[in-house]
């Protein structure tokens, strides 16, 4: 008798275990085209109630199934052309936290902005990150966008090259441009824009003059402190003024490379001199840049490779506002699922630990891309059938159990 209720228990099991394996089926197959999705997959072990012994053996047994994401599979990348649209190209999850603040992690980055400006997906978990200028070291929070704020930056470097002419007379000492009076003579003048600490754009003035053999003054003036002309005399002193040395043999530069000058309203300013030159032709800037910008509102927001998010603003320049980190455990296959598309840690998946995209075996992030689901759904119809077919057979076992123990209990 004990073996007939064997097979009844046996067969329960078989059907059970075929039960979860369609569930999982069909799991997958709902989730076909969720953006991040990664696959159940359930593996059946072997259950044994009894032992064999040398004088015979007690039998019984079945089986059962145990389901896991295989979160490890990389699923196809489908360019979305949104710019908030985000996909790993490797390994890591995004961070996202829930109303609650609740941290997860996610594959799923179909992100887009809400009333407030933060990026939060589908499912309605928000993207984090922490501040450009802090990177891991600073705080994680939930990305931000300022969409109404406005960013200027000040000058404190440039580089500034031009050819000043060999064959230029001496200028007297009474006649220099430092002199600031209105017969100062020069052999050359440019104009640089920097910017102060408010983003107004100011322009200096810098003009050549030649003292000796090989040897220049350069004078810098704001040029809103010019005369009714444009130039000479102007209002305030000079902003700076420097003695260039040239090398007689080849006419570039010796000395100084850079001169350091303070920004009307500004920030102290570094001019790379190192590409100026006293050659046999008229005077010709050939290099002139500097940092720093205007005063501008958001335009738009760019994410790279590398997980910066930079704020595109209407002037054209960049800032870095944001940097988006990616999570791994040490088993993501061990994972706790949860509805969203979202995983957290647990004991056997490890601890969560944060990196930069690109580095330390982390992925890279993708922008205007998607993660497709990785889902093959020919294989899970194919699964389907042998699932059915199998519990099929499982419940005949039962009905054979059944018809056995009729025929036991009509014996008399």
């Amino acid at each position: 008798m004990s073996t007939n209720f064997n097979i009844f228990n046996t067969a329960v099991m078989g059907m059970a275990a075929q039960s979860d394996w369609l569930a999982a089926i069909s799991r997958n197959i709902s989730n076909t085209n969720t953006t991040g999705y990664k696959n159940e997959r359930t593996d059946f072990l072997t259950v044994l109630s009894g032992y064999q012994q040398q004088g015979g053996d007690i039998p019984g047994g079945g089986v059962s199934t145990v389901t896991r994401d295989e979160v490890t599979l990389q699923g196809a990348l489908q360019t979305t052309g949104v710019g908030t649209d985000l996909a790993i190209d490797g390994d890591g999850f995004f961070l996202v936290s829930d109303s609650n603040g609740r941290t997860f992690l996610t594959r799923a980055g179909g992100f887009v902005q809400d009333a407030q400006g933060r990026l939060v997906n589908s499912a309605g978990y928000y993207l984090m990150g922490y501040d450009a200028n802090a990177g891991l070291a600073g705080n994680l929070s939930v990305l931000t966008i300022k969409k109404n704020a406005m960013f200027s930056a000040p000058t404190t470097s440039g580089s500034f090259a031009a050819n000043l002419p060999a064959s230029s007379g001496v200028v007297a000492a009474a006649n220099l441009p430092s002199t600031n009076s209105a017969s100062a003579q020069f052999a050359g003048k440019s104009s640089l824009t920097v910017y102060d600490n408010l983003g107004n754009a100011t322009v200096l003035d810098l003009y050549f003059a030649k003292t000796g053999a090989n040897t220049w003054e350069m004078t810098a003036y704001n040029h809103a402190d010019a005369s009714s002309t444009g130039g000479f005399p102007y209002a305030s002193g000079a902003v700076t003024t420097q003695t260039l040395n040239f090398n007689a043999a080849d006419g570039t530069i010796s000395s100084p490379s850079s001169v350091t000058l303070t920004v009307p309203n500004g920030r102290s300013m570094s001019l790379d001199l190192s590409k100026m030159t006293q050659l046999g032709a008229g005077y010709t800037v050939t290099d002139s840049v500097v940092n720093g910008y205007e005063a501008s509102t958001v335009d738009g927001i760019s994410i790279g490779n590398d997980g910066t998010l930079n704020y595109q603003l209407k002037n054209g320049q960049f800032v870095a506002a944001y940097m988006i980190p990616l999570g791994k455990v040490s088993s993501p296959n061990n994972l706790l699922a949860g509805s969203g598309n979202v995983y957290s840690a647990s004991a056997d998946s490890g601890q969560i630990y944060i990196g930069a995209p690109g580095g330390g075996g982390f992925g890279t992030i993708q922008s205007k891309t998607l993660e497709s689901s990785t889902v093959d759904l020919a294989s899970e119809l194919s699964s389907m059938i042998i699932a059915q077919r199998s519990y099929t057979a499982n419940s005949q076992v039962f009905q054979v159990a059944s018809d056995i123990m009729q025929v036991l209990n009509n014996l008399k």
